[in-house]
């Protein structure tokens, strides 16, 4: 199955990225091979409709589940609409947090986890 973290870098000891749709980076692990790819996210610039852009992103990559730490309406409805399961994490590596999902730790999204009206621009 293959697994997308949003990430602040192109590595796997990258920070893992609390931002979804404006995250610098996906890596996308395949969970059996644990074969790994860095990409960039040509959402995390967009204007507006950023969540439902990565979601395409991430679709194109054959992603089956995606892991970061928040959700906003417009991503989780294109989520469930894609059929994708989404988990959240806090802070830690890219690496870490992949970890934590395989050892079960790791909490599914049941619905957005902030209102559209927060914005995921500047550091967190």
């Amino acid at each position: 199955m293959k697994i997308a973290l949003s990430s602040e870098g192109n590595t796997l000891e990258s920070p893992f990225s609390l931002r979804f749709a404006r995250a610098p980076y996906f890596v996308f692990i395949d969970s059996e091979t644990r074969s790994w790819e860095a990409v960039a996210n040509p959402a995390a610039n967009a204007r507006g409709g950023a969540g439902p852009m990565a979601i395409q992103f991430l679709n194109e990559h054959g992603a089956q589940v995606l892991i970061s730490g928040n959700y906003g309406p417009n991503a989780y409805a294109a989520l469930a609409a894609a059929g994708m399961q989404a988990f959240l994490s806090g802070e830690g590596t890219v690496n870490e947090v992949f970890q934590r999902y395989l050892d079960g730790k790791l909490q599914q999204a049941a619905g957005a986890t902030r209102d559209e009206g927060h914005h995921e621009h500047g550091a967190h």
